[in-house]
């Protein structure tokens, strides 16, 4: 086995409450307030974007079934990289960590700390020129960063009451338009003859359009599986983990559905597709019922909304460089665990390092939608080692199984493959690029791989030193 530099042990310090907030608060984010047109635009009637989003929550919910069983049966740093590893070896769960690491982690925490920058300059100061906006995401990052340093304890209450604020403004926002709105004819209207700005044709109607908007609803639930990737840290993890991840996926489906139905209740779906492509309609249905003074409010939520996302994802992705450099898969330095927090602190600075450096070069909020395709790949490989490691492993300790098994993983990898399938149709040069981006790590394996064999040799005293 690999030395470890470990100095200390994490600390299984998350709750209930907290574990949960964690995946509530990473997974709501803007997205719900935005990507209503889009969807609207991709389907055209306000009924089958519910149905989009529907169908994405229950594919959502099928996985989160099954990632809750491979979770407690593998209550370890660093989540689907276990999974992967265990299922498919050493490689594909390096390139998942380097992806989700350094690609779309490093530069979705750049990103989301942009849009903070943003919101906060909107809503505090007048506006910011470009390099301010550099200057004062990357300051953003140095505070997450150290708000990260503290005990995994004090960070689960940061989360939990971060989502208290951000589910308080989802469901006001949907319970104030379903009462106030009262425009139950919107629902049978049509987005045809919309503007839909920044929406190619290609993705508008029919199966493909309706592909193109699951996709769009996937992507408003990313970070769902996220607890696995701290799950070395929850507190009696065969309970709490698949109660956790379960109760939110449910949780997050249900809001999603309320906020969205309210929205067609407020404006049409014509109104809808158009709008502005940087427009919120969150903000125009409310605008709509109480008037521009809203708007402050409703910027001040989505602030709260965004920083909650940036400081549950950091903490979830910083544990994948740990769970990697235990493995020797990274410099050893950053498996290192403060003596004090009980946290990787090494872990946590480099990501920050990382994530500052994508906020300088102005290249996050490409990468990030270029990485999409091999996001629904490995996704799809974490759900699919479940019937590997029951076939591998028929006796492992299992403390939650997967029910209705193997029927709600097939129908987890059915609904991702046709995904997968309608991305490469829909945008094949992005899925392309998505591999290219990712086949990237295979030189730094390679390099960690061999120092990893001579480490392991040394250890074992095949090789003298």
């Amino acid at each position: 086995m690999p030395l470890s530099p470990t100095v200390s042990a994490l600390a299984r310090s998350l709750g209930l409450i907290p574990a949960s907030a964690l995946i509530v608060t990473n997974v709501v984010g803007t997205c719900v307030f935005l990507k209503a047109r889009v969807m609207t635009c991709n389907v055209g009637s306000p009924w089958l974007v519910l149905l989009a989003w529907a169908m994405a929550g229950l594919l959502t919910l099928a996985g989160a079934l099954c990632v809750a069983e491979l979770t407690a049966m593998m209550p370890r740093s660093g989540g689907p990289y276990n999974f992967i590893d265990a299922a498919f070896g050493k490689v594909w769960a390096f390139l998942y960590g380097w992806m989700e690491t350094l690609l779309d982690g490093a530069a979705s925490i750049a990103a989301i700390a942009a849009v903070c920058v943003i919101f906060a300059s909107d809503l505090f100061v007048s506006a910011l020129t470009p390099a301010q906006v550099q200057w004062a995401t990357a300051a953003m990052i140095l505070l997450v960063t150290l708000l990260n340093l503290a005990s995994v304890r004090a960070n689960g209450w940061i989360a939990t009451f971060v989502t208290m604020l951000k589910v308080a403004l989802v469901a006001g926002i949907g319970l104030a338009a379903i009462f106030l709105g009262g425009h139950g004819s919107h629902l049978e209207g049509s987005a045809a003859q919309g503007v839909c700005a920044g929406v190619p044709d290609g993705a508008r109607y029919g199966l493909t359009g309706f592909g193109a908007a699951m996709v769009g609803a996937l992507w408003a639930y990313n970070g769902w599986n996220d607890l696995s990737m701290v799950a070395e840290e929850v507190r009696d993890p065969d309970r709490t983990i698949p109660r956790a991840i379960i109760g939110s996926s449910a949780f997050i489906i249900a809001l999603y559905l309320l906020v969205n139905l309210g929205y067609f209740l407020v404006l049409s779906p014509l109104d809808i597709a158009n709008l502005p492509e940087d427009a919120s309609v969150a903000g125009a249905a409310m605008t709509t019922l109480f008037g521009a003074g809203i708007a402050s409010l409703l910027m001040l939520g989505m602030l709260a909304a965004n920083f909650g996302a940036l400081h549950s994802t950091f903490l979830a992705v910083s544990r994948l460089p740990f769970a990697m450099a235990r493995d020797g898969l990274l410099p050893r330095s950053l498996a290192v665990v403060s003596n004090r927090t009980q946290v990787p602190s090494r872990a946590i600075i480099a990501l920050g390092i990382v994530s500052i450096g994508f906020a300088f070069s102005g290249s996050f909020d490409l990468l990030t939608d270029l990485i999409v395709f091999m996001l629904l790949v490995f996704n799809g490989m974490s759900v699919a080692a479940i019937f590997i490691l029951r076939r591998r492993f028929p006796d492992a300790p299992r403390p939650y199984r997967a029910p209705f098994y193997p029927l709600i993983a097939g129908l987890f990898l059915a609904g991702t493959a046709f995904l997968i399938f309608n991305t490469l149709v829909a945008t094949p040069w992005r899925a392309l690029a998505s591999i290219l981006i990712v086949a990237s790590g295979l030189p730094v394996y390679a390099w960690y791989a061999h120092r990893r064999r001579i480490t392991d040799d040394l250890f074992s005293g095949k090789i003298s030193s």
